[in-house]
């Protein structure tokens, strides 16, 4: 069955979204940090999440290694399953905004077009495309888990940055520089682009 179905009908909320953004005092939003492997997407989303739950808002990450536990433990690193990765994240991110939460998501996300479906999936200014750009040459030696010694002993295939593309973002919300900036600054960076776009307060 899919949802061109014609016993699948949508349902309306009987609390909508405004109304729960106004529960928790804040806007939602998806903020989306792509990069390579050890680029510091997790590092940095889950910091920006203990400064937004020290501020009382409600958010939740999404983490890249953690959701193929459960939701996408089905999927392999091919394109095709990282389309198929991204797309279940995309409509996972879009109910959590419908929730009024802040959502991070940390996937390496490589693929502009993947990206674009998921920001497409969300209504406008509600995508917040945050690129974590540290080379791969840091990325490598940083390699917290072994996976680049890994794909380069070719013990991983279609390991991105080394055997599979990484498209980097053309026009993010926001471009940090993850190999060099330290930690405290990227997450001061991500949280006023919040306050800028009105989505939490000052």
């Amino acid at each position: 069955m899919t949802a061109q179905d014609n016993n699948v009908v949508w349902h309306a909320a009987s609390i909508d979204r405004e109304q729960r953004e106004s529960l928790h005092h804040h806007k939602s939003a998806v903020l989306w940090f792509t990069g390579l492997s050890a680029s510091g997407k997790s590092t940095l989303a889950h910091a920006v999440e203990k400064e937004l739950y020290a501020r009382g808002c409600h958010s939740f990450v999404l983490d890249g290694d953690n959701v193929r536990h459960g939701l996408c433990s089905d999927l392999s690193f091919s394109l095709e399953d990282r389309h198929e990765n991204i797309r279940r994240i995309g409509n996972v991110a879009k109910l959590f905004i419908e929730a009024g939460v802040i959502v991070l998501t940390a996937f390496i996300s490589p693929l502009r077009q993947d990206r674009n479906i998921a920001r497409n999936l969300m209504p406008h200014g509600d995508f917040l495309e945050i690129f974590c750009d540290a080379p791969v040459e840091v990325c490598e030696k940083r390699d917290p888990k072994g996976l680049y010694q890994k794909a380069r002993d070719g013990k991983i295939p279609e390991f991105t940055g080394i055997s599979s593309p990484y498209e980097a973002p053309l026009k993010p919300e926001l471009h940090l520089d993850t190999g060099e900036q330290p930690l405290e600054e990227s997450v001061q960076a991500v949280i006023n682009l919040l306050t800028e776009r009105h989505i939490i307060k000052c």
